[in-house]
């Protein structure tokens, strides 16, 4: 039965084998967190308390960093599930530690792992770690504003190497719509072996769903359990009335809702205000761990708010929630700020704007709802282009397959009238001049078949469509829905022998497609597929209904789009964005160039924002590894390490940071699939003197050297 493999509420032990220890923790409340006065140590009052449990790690069987794995194990073979049809809560951890390091870097031995990042290097980039295990304390649970519905993560990882006499924590919050480990290789890495606690939360999008059909829901740990039975311990439950979705499991079989598309909450609102409270959570677990004497139970309050050195870090998403939360911050809760390709929605003051080799960016600054849904339409058709030829392949369609689609898309667009021309090749160019004018760098040309090819692009257009217009499960919006489908035939409805329901929370990005669920259109054929073969032009007509969503101002769209936006005002902290040129998920001249150029106007000369430009870098790291993504592109990860040690020098020695330049990097070259060894004349230093590098800043004009 499901029901037996719920969470309980007790103050039971909760995981086996390899853990310490493993216990739900009691705790006083702290219901005015924000007073300033001395007192206990209680729990902030957003974290729900029946929720906590606490676990030691003890560095040899398990760990903080790679769930016992160790260097070793997290290049090899996924981690085995004894009994695949029902994963313990230890193995769903290995498996999300091991799959969740691995989406954010490059693991190619010849890329760069084990040798310039990995658990084995050290923070002066020496292989002196060995298998890099790291013990220490975790803290899990989950925060919520009252409303029972908002269930965000929020984990703890204290390395048994803090030290209380000069404490640190650093940020982690989940790249992209991941789980709680989402950022673990991308930050966690850095703050654990440099001693810091590490302040995780999957800011209300974490990877969990709802199997319609069976009502399995996800628990805290990655078990599951019947919606029913499960109740408030749900992280994600569909709003939906029984009868309701009984009719809809009829028309539309073997569906899904995801927590990120579907819970009506437009939690990208909130994923400052969730950094800010992981960073809260981080200070009452180090609090508790190494409390002062007190007459209270749960001790006397060591470290008040802003006396731990805090450095907000994250990538994608993640570095969008922290600049938000070092926005928003009044309390001194963040010191200073590190993020790597941040997915941001800036608020554009009118003078600011963004020049490249003397030549204005139009319309610098657009949202994640207007660029993606542009791209998820254009992209196959511009993959097409004379300048995108030799694009790398990432799909498991066949060649011919995706070839036809792309030539299908660009007929149905040009008699949309969206694309001119009267012939492919013409339509495709104008698709990439299109793309262009919107703002993408023509340094990202080749990246666009594989973007959509890979179904990162249709993924984020339809799961922020429904997040930002709140629509529920059983609307369909435009058509989409998330589903299993028939791996020959691409039909949607199929039950697969074991639910992916089973593993979803160690292997599931939080974006369909993800774990053997498929982004699915529904309208044709009869009973929906695969939406790249739904249709000859890849469902065409539903996306364009995404992209109207936008270009038609749906209301609920438009409010969920100025509620994400912010001001890129820092209120003086030191940070660091660093993001590469080449980036064709999150444009750079709507992202970072943008960023700094609000910045420069609302804080002005108060600001301490630097700028590292990546050439030849693009958004997945993970990707570094497929042939054609290995002699073109380089590790952005790289830099992002040496913005950390930069910060970290700067706040404890106050060595000035490097001002805002390009990085001219090297591409390794060779043939696709064999480049060479990644070397350190491919990725030159970031420098205090940038010369004609230099990226000038001034009163919301930025200038990037072309």
């Amino acid at each position: 039965m499901r029901d037996i493999r719920i969470a309980t509420r007790s103050k039971a032990v909760l995981l086996a084998a390899a853990i310490v220890s493993a216990v739900l923790v009691p705790v006083a409340r702290a219901d005015d967190h924000d007073s300033g006065r001395p007192g206990p140590n209680g729990l902030p009052w957003f974290v729900v308390a029946d929720s906590l449990r606490t676990t030691a790690y003890d560095g040899v069987s398990d760990d903080l960093l790679t769930a016992g794995l160790g260097k070793t194990g997290l290049a090899g073979p996924a981690p085995a599930i004894a009994n695949p049809a029902s994963p313990t809560a230890p193995e769903l951890r290995r498996l999300a530690i091991w799959a969740n390091y691995r989406a954010l870097v490059d693991m190619t031995a010849n890329g760069g792992y084990g040798r310039f990042w990995g658990p084995n290097v050290d923070l002066y980039g020496n292989d002196t770690l060995g298998e890099g295990k790291i013990p220490g304390t975790e803290y899990l649970a989950y925060a919520d504003g009252g409303r029972g519905r908002q269930k965000v993560s929020l984990l703890v990882q204290v390395p048994a190497s803090f030290d209380p006499a000069n404490p640190c924590i650093v940020t982690a919050t989940s790249s992209g719509s991941r789980g709680v480990y989402g950022a673990i290789s991308a930050a966690g890495e850095w703050g654990l072996k440099r001693g810091c606690a590490v302040a995780y939360t999957d800011k209300g999008t974490g990877n969990v769903a709802h199997e319609l059909m069976t009502g399995l829901v996800t628990l805290i740990d990655g078990r599951l359990a019947d919606a029913t039975t499960a109740g408030r311990d749900s992280l994600f439950t569909a709003n939906v009335p029984a009868g309701t979705l009984s009719a809809y499991n009829q028309q539309f079989p073997n569906r899904y809702a995801f927590k990120h598309a579907h819970s009506q909450q437009n939690p990208e609102e909130d994923w400052g205000k969730d950094t800010l409270e992981a960073v809260q959570f981080a200070y009452w677990a180090v609090n508790r761990q190494f409390a002062l004497p007190g007459g209270s139970p749960e001790h006397g309050v060591r470290y008040s708010p802003g006396s731990i050195t805090t450095i907000a870090a994250s990538v994608s998403n993640g570095g969008g929630a922290s600049l938000a939360a070092a926005e928003q911050d009044t309390r001194g809760w963040v010191t200073a700020v590190v993020v790597g390709e941040p997915q941001v929605n800036v608020r554009m003051p009118g003078n600011a704007q963004v020049n490249e080799g003397g030549q204005r960016i139009a319309g610098a600054g657009k949202p994640l709802a207007d660029y993606t849904t542009l791209a998820n339409l254009l992209q196959p058709c511009a993959a097409l282009a004379e300048a995108a030829a030799g694009a790398p392949y990432l799909t498991a369609l066949p060649v011919a397959t995706t070839t036809a689609i792309r030539q299908a898309r660009c007929t149905s667009l040009a008699a949309a009238g969206y694309v001119h021309g009267s012939d492919t090749q013409t339509q495709a160019n104008d698709a990439l001049a299109q793309l262009h004018e919107a703002g993408y760098e023509a340094d990202s040309d080749l990246l666009h078949a594989p973007m959509w090819d890979s179904q990162a692009v249709p993924a984020v257009a339809v799961t922020y469509a429904n997040a930002y217009t709140k629509s529920s499960v059983i609307d369909n919006l435009c058509g989409f829905s998330f589903g299993t489908t028939n791996p020959a035939t691409g039909a949607a409805g199929f039950t697969p022998a074991v639910s992916p329901m089973e593993t979803l929370f160690g292997l599931g990005n939080g974006v369909p497609p993800t774990n053997g669920i498929s982004l699915v259109y529904n309208i044709t054929p009869q009973g929906g597929a695969d939406h790249r073969l739904a249709t000859p032009d890849a469902s065409f007509v539903g996306a364009a209904c995404v992209r109207a969503l936008w270009t038609d101002r749906d209301p609920r769209m438009r409010s969920s789009v100025e509620a994400i936006r912010v001001n890129a005002n820092l209120h003086g902290k030191p940070a660091i964005v660093v993001q590469g040129r080449s980036d064709a998920l999150v444009p750079i001249n709507h992202a970072s160039r943008a960023y700094l150029a609000a910045n420069s106007v609302r804080e002005g000369s108060r600001s301490q924002l630097s700028f590292y430009e990546v050439t030849n870098g693009q958004h997945f790291d993970a990707f570094l590894g497929v042939p054609g993504f290995d002699t073109r592109f380089v590790p952005v990860h790289y830099y992002n390490i040496q913005a950390l040690n930069l910060m970290w020098s700067h706040l404890k020695n106050g060595t000035p940071l490097p001002p805002s330049q390009v990085i001219r990097t090297v591409p390794r070259g060779g043939s696709p699939g064999n480049a060479p060894a990644l070397s350190v004349v491919d990725l030159p230093a970031i420098v205090a003197n940038p010369g004609s590098n230099a990226i000038g800043v001034s009163h919301g004009v930025v200038n990037v050297p072309h």
